[in-house]
């Protein structure tokens, strides 16, 4: 048994159409990322990237979106997610993009780069707030930005142990 490494890599769906997120499921994302690595590097980078490629996390909410591959395959699995221009849904097809933010080891390490990236978020719309009411709900939500300890209800392990 060889111990495989893993990256995690996290994104954020960027769309001016507010019924994008509503359609975004774990298999729509990960079809349209495989179609990308496939028309950037063909047949052999699907080969390579779709061992241990998974979204692990998804959140149509806010658009956040966390995808697991291996370590030795993630670098063409980054080029390709530029080339994701649309997500398909019940035929209708709806135009985004992915925003890489981050690269981890671990989905911890990448939890704690998205609590930073929201925190820095929310200071900018504080700095643009037009009345006091809208400033303090932003301060209350800058206040409640932290990484609480949760067991894992699928039960997988949280950090990379490098099995697979």
């Amino acid at each position: 048994h060889v111990p495989l490494s893993r990256r995690y890599v996290l994104c954020e769906v960027v769309s001016e159409d507010p019924r994008c997120r509503q359609c975004i499921e774990d298999r729509t994302l990960g079809l349209a990322v495989r179609d990308a690595i496939t028309r950037v590097h063909g047949e052999y980078g699907l080969a390579c990237c779709s061992i241990s490629f998974t979204v692990k996390y998804l959140n149509a909410y806010t658009g956040t979106v966390l995808l697991r591959c291996r370590k030795d395959s993630y670098r063409l699995l980054c080029s390709a997610l530029p080339f994701v221009r649309y997500l398909e849904s019940r035929a209708q097809r709806y135009p985004c993009f992915l925003n890489t933010l981050h690269v981890g080891g671990t989905i911890r390490t990448c939890q704690k780069f998205l609590i930073q990236y929201n925190r820095t978020q929310l200071l900018r719309l504080l700095q643009n707030c037009t009345n006091e009411e809208e400033r303090q709900c932003i301060q209350k939500s800058l206040l409640s930005c932290s990484l609480t300890e949760q067991q894992s209800q699928s039960g997988d392990e949280e950090e990379d142990d490098g099995t697979e």
